[in-house]
């Protein structure tokens, strides 16, 4: 009889002080309508002098000042709170936290049409990029989300993702043959580098420098942000400018937590969001100028490819469209086709 009451006292300790993770219903506070307060937990993996986390601080001060301090927004930079972008994007899913700002290419794991953007040399500039993202393609997929329980807000970028290895210069798809590639959380990424003949195989981000010098794999691809904010240069000799992939990233919201707010606070983070894209992409071109000479500075080997060399990787990657057309559907491969015209 002392066990069974010890028990059931413990429990009840535990349901009043609200053990277990917090979730999206736990950010609203205060009482009455009016009188309402939230919290907004932004979780995301890039460092603090990244342009996405920049940007983000801009967002931060212009929701808190113009919702006159009903919303407070807290930034989690750095993989602080979650490993990779799979985990922080499960977490807003489940209401775990409010926003996260993950690469694009990890939501093909929750929503399938996100494949798209992945295909190898789909855009040949951020303009076509942008004319996609901004447009009737982008704007379908930001409302497909509401069906995986995510609010998506606006795109941003990490821009165009350029390959790397310890061997040598990478000037064609037999240049990759037998290397152990790591690629991002999606099947395309890993298929596109395979066609090259490359071992290739996912691995989370935030523990991709450790794998690097513990020799676990030769080579990886990123934006150039991200090869020097993570200090990859340090575990990486040879930096090839393939651009084969345009990185998006995305303003990621917790699809009941937007809805639950009072319409004129989601007029403010939708506002805020549209600055927010604005800004990071700013910030993100200048960045990619600058980090390419600190790269470079720092003993990395770049290398350009020709237009020569990049058709061929094009053709070695021709059956990565053949595969994923019929998965992600042909209207919006082409829709974002005709985004380069």
């Amino acid at each position: 009889m002392k066990k069974l009451l010890w028990f059931t006292m413990l429990i009840a300790v535990l349901i009043v002080s609200g053990c277990g993770r917090p979730t999206a219903g736990d950010s609203k506070s205060g009482g009455g309508e009016n009188g309402d307060k939230y919290t907004i937990r932004i979780a995301h993996l890039v460092p603090e002098e990244q342009s996405s986390h920049i940007a983000a601080e801009t967002f931060k001060k212009n929701v808190e000042e113009r919702s006159k301090g009903r919303i407070e927004v807290q930034l989690y930079p750095n993989g602080s709170l979650y490993g990779s972008d799979r985990e922080a994007i499960e977490a807003v899913q489940l209401g775990n936290v409010e926003m996260t700002i993950p690469a694009v290419a990890p939501l093909a794991s929750f929503n399938k049409k996100f494949m798209v953007f992945d295909l190898p040399f789909l855009f040949n500039s951020n303009e076509a990029a942008y004319k996609a993202l901004d447009g009737e393609l982008g704007e379908t997929l930001l409302k497909d989300l509401e069906n995986n329980d995510l609010k998506g807000l606006v795109f941003a970028e990490n821009g165009f993702r350029h390959m790397s290895n310890n061997n040598g210069p990478i000037e064609s798809p037999e240049d990759l043959k037998g290397m152990k590639f790591r690629t991002l959380e999606n099947p395309v990424h890993t298929d596109t580098f395979k066609s090259f003949g490359a071992n290739a195989s996912p691995f989370a981000f935030g523990e991709l420098y450790t794998a690097l010098q513990q020799k676990t794999y030769d080579a990886m691809e990123c934006p150039i942000s991200l090869y020097y904010t993570n200090k990859f240069y340090e575990v990486q000799d040879y930096l090839t400018m393939s651009g084969h992939v345009y990185a998006a990233t995305i303003l990621l919201m917790n699809n009941d937590f937007y809805n639950n707010l009072p319409e004129d606070l989601q007029e403010i983070i939708t506002e805020a969001s549209l600055e927010y894209r604005d800004e990071q992409r700013k910030i993100a071109q200048k960045q990619d100028k600058e980090f390419l000479d600190k790269l470079k500075e720092g003993g990395m080997q770049v290398n350009e490819l020709t237009d020569e060399q990049k058709d061929a990787f094009r053709e070695a990657s021709r059956s990565v469209y053949d595969k994923y057309i019929p998965e992600i559907g042909e209207d919006l491969v082409n829709q974002a086709l005709e985004a380069n015209n």
